[in-house]
């Protein structure tokens, strides 16, 4: 174990201890017990290295673990030479422990009766006065009051600090002015930080093969066009809490955060990888540090920085070319064979809703996954010609390659760049096309599961069966359980447990569906084919625990429940809401906040509606507000109201008086309504860098933009070879 799962797992051991203790009240007896355990954590100092907690000019109390309802909360708190705190009370139990260097407490009887709220009446007790160094600790009931401060020739220290309820939850404490006997309100507002963690320390765990996730909470069009390292995986804070549970399922795998770098310095701001690290802690994720100096820091330490989404499985399929010579074709050729009616058939291997949006005419939708396992109903003549394509490279050098690996007898030709490739050629392409595959044939079926089985023995691939499952989950840490079928089959029923990632997209976009690095991977379908392939491909791309569950689930086995978007425990707000027609009735008093992604904004919003994102609220609302007169209200609004009801809380508590409620139903009650929209990026709160626009999202400059594109896909091998936190093996067909 790592220092850092080490550290986890006896800051979990002394929760679980606690909150049995508890049970059975809290009395000095039972603090001084918790008090024991904390003071045996405390010993353990090589667990908290004080350059992880660092006292900065935002303070030094870090976040170590909370319960998802704010309760058992325990802190590593820094302290520099002479440092003091006023006389102050904790209305929750506490309990603090010396790990480094010397922390004074000084206690106090009160004495005077309570009556009066703003008056306390204290008292030194020199005899309960007790000054901590590494394995002592003092408790402390919920009315008393203390005083602390680091002696001056102790250099700085670290304590823990161990709560009933977190600090950000205790509004009721009071600190006392000795002299007058004044009581004010006590750290209403803490700071509270996460320990911290080197860009170095993060590039040895990618090259160690640790179990861990690493998330960059930046907006995807800041983590897109700023950059990030190779192996970071968005999870844009604005969309953290509906995403966190598919990326990372276990609460207690390890999770890095970074952002950019550069927004502590702003008190405001507060830093987003901090922010998330409550969100996370709330959700009840137990293992978190931040990047020190974020994206900042990594690129002034000298390691490499990519540019655009999904880089991983892009750069993997530049790769797979690159090393298999995989064979293409260009759009002009492809079209002279066409117009020459050669024998072919172009399969397209993107989502239908990409498809539909934009074809090569003629084409027909087969997804990823779906190519090998349906090719022989496309193609059932080995003379035929098949072509494979995308929207860009990637799915279609993946999927050229997937029926070379297959052993397809056939002449297989990846179209190179794409959809695009054929736009900037000066070909017309198809758009509204929903031509698709039927049920599987036999020869399909049978040519499937040979060459299934073909790829299986030949890359070693693991098979399990139920019981091989449960071994795994016994294991704990993050296991991904993957049904890898086209979305319809998966409707009509699943095996519970297993989310859905397409075979071809999961490839494609491993980090969209998988967020911690090096953890196991199950991957189900009907008959093994498709899990088979899209197995082969993660095998190839460095996932070498990836597993194939080899199981035909009876009827019974199966649900059509979807599985769960948030951890359990977690519930949503529930903030006062608006419906459609009354807030088309109040568009002029109200300051209506659209949620949704500036490219959907920019395609159509509530009129007057201001586009803003949700991590930027604690200052878009005041600009927002000090450019709009006479607002009344606030209302917030996204798709289908999920993000507004998550934001709805924080936004109130920056409003102030001024109510905030939500749209109920989302932007989608307001189209139902038929009400009018409005189209444009006409008020905008934020500018339009929360979400990677793709090249033919532009409306201006859409050839110069598919041309950027492409040539930063083809230049990303030897960005990926400088980076050297790849562990690429392709198979050579």
């Amino acid at each position: 174990m790592t220092l850092h799962q080490q550290r986890a797992a006896a800051v979990r051991q002394l929760i679980g201890q606690a909150r049995e203790i508890e049970k059975d009240g809290v009395t000095r007896n039972n603090l001084e017990k918790i008090g024991g355990l904390l003071a045996a954590l405390a010993a353990r100092s090589d667990l908290f290295p004080q350059d992880e907690f660092p006292l900065g000019g935002e303070g030094g109390i870090y976040r170590l673990s909370e319960d998802p309802d704010h309760r058992f909360a325990l802190y590593a708190s820094a302290g520099g030479a002479g440092k003091k705190v006023p006389p102050h009370n904790h209305t929750t139990w506490a309990i603090i422990a010396g790990v480094h260097g010397a922390e004074r407490n000084v206690v106090y009887d009160r004495l005077d009766n309570g009556a009066r709220p703003d008056v306390v009446q204290l008292r030194e007790a020199p005899a309960k006065e007790k000054t901590l160094r590494r394995g002592d600790f003092i408790a402390f009931l919920p009315e008393d009051f203390h005083h602390i401060e680091t002696p001056a020739d102790s250099g700085e220290a670290l304590h823990l600090h161990f709560y009933g309820l977190s600090l950000e939850h205790l509004p009721d404490r009071v600190s006392v002015d000795l002299a007058t006997g004044a009581a004010r309100r006590f750290m209403a507002k803490a700071k509270i930080l996460t320990p911290l963690v080197s860009v170095q320390q993060v590039k040895a765990m990618l090259n160690s093969g640790e179990v861990f996730a690493f998330f960059d909470v930046r907006e995807e069009g800041e983590f897109s066009t700023q950059g990030h390292p190779l192996f970071a995986t968005p999870l844009p804070l604005s969309r953290l809490e509906p995403r966190a549970l598919a990326l990372l399922p276990d609460p207690d795998t390890r999770i890095v955060l970074m952002d950019s770098g550069e927004e502590d310095r702003d008190p405001q701001w507060q830093g987003r990888a901090n922010r998330a690290a409550a969100r996370l802690s709330s959700l009840g994720y137990t293992n978190l540090a931040v990047v020190k100096g974020g994206l900042k820091a990594w690129r002034e330490a000298g390691y490499e920085v990519f540019t655009g989404v999904n880089v991983p499985s892009k750069a993997f399929g530049e790769v797979v070319e690159h090393d298999n010579d995989t064979p293409r074709i260009d759009a002009a050729d492809l079209q002279k064979l066409i117009d020459d009616k050669a024998d072919l058939v172009i399969l397209d291997s993107r989502p239908m809703p990409e498809f539909h949006n934009m074809s090569i005419p003629g084409g027909v939708d087969c997804p990823g996954a779906e190519l090998v396992y349906r090719v022989k109903d496309f193609a059932p003549r080995p003379e035929t010609l098949v072509v494979v394509n995308c929207a860009g490279r990637t799915r279609s050098i993946i999927g050229a390659q997937s029926l070379i690996n297959a052993g397809l007898p056939n002449k297989v030709m990846a179209l190179k760049n794409g959809t695009m490739g054929w736009h900037l050629a000066g070909l017309k392409v198809a758009r509204g096309e929903t031509r698709s595959f039927g049920p599987q044939g036999a020869d399909a079926a049978a040519f499937a599961q040979a060459a299934a089985a073909k790829l299986a023995e030949r890359l070693h691939l693991k098979k399990i069966n139920l019981a091989g499952l449960a071994a795994l989950e016994a294991k704990g840490g993050p296991l991904y359980r993957l049904d890898v079928r086209d979305p319809a089959e998966y409707a009509q029923g699943h095996l519970k447990g297993f989310r859905h990632a397409a075979g071809g997209q999961l490839v494609q976009a491993t980090d969209q569906y998988v967020g911690a690095r090096n953890a196991r991977i199950v991957l189900h379908d009907n008959d093994g084919v498709r899990a088979t392939l899209t197995a082969h491909w993660l095998v190839q791309m460095g996932w070498g625990e990836t597993y194939i569950l080899d199981h035909k689930p009876e009827a019974g086995e199966l649900t059509t429940e979807a599985e769960p978007r948030y951890p359990a425990g977690f519930t949503l707000p529930t903030p006062p809401t608006v419906s459609a027609a009354e807030l088309n009735a109040r568009l002029g008093t109200t300051l209506v906040i659209d949620l949704d992604t500036s490219l959907k904004y920019r395609d159509g919003h509530i009129p007057g509606a201001w586009f803003a994102v949700r991590a930027n609220l604690n200052k878009s609302i005041p600009a927002m507000l000090a450019q709009q007169a006479g607002v009344l209200r606030i209302v917030l609004v996204s798709p289908d109201g999920e993000i507004a009801t998550l934001a709805a809380p924080e936004a109130q508590e920056i409003a102030g008086t001024l109510p905030v409620s939500v749209l109920a139903g989302g932007l989608k009650s307001w189209r139902d309504a038929g009400l009018a929209l409005e189209t444009g990026h006409v008020r905008m709160g934020d500018p339009p860098t929360d979400v990677w626009y793709r090249p033919y999202d532009f409306k201006e400059d859409v050839e110069a933009a598919m041309r950027q594109y492409l040539e930063w896909e083809v230049d990303l091998v030897p960005q990926v070879v400088r980076d050297g936190d790849a562990r690429f093996s392709v198979l050579k067909a």
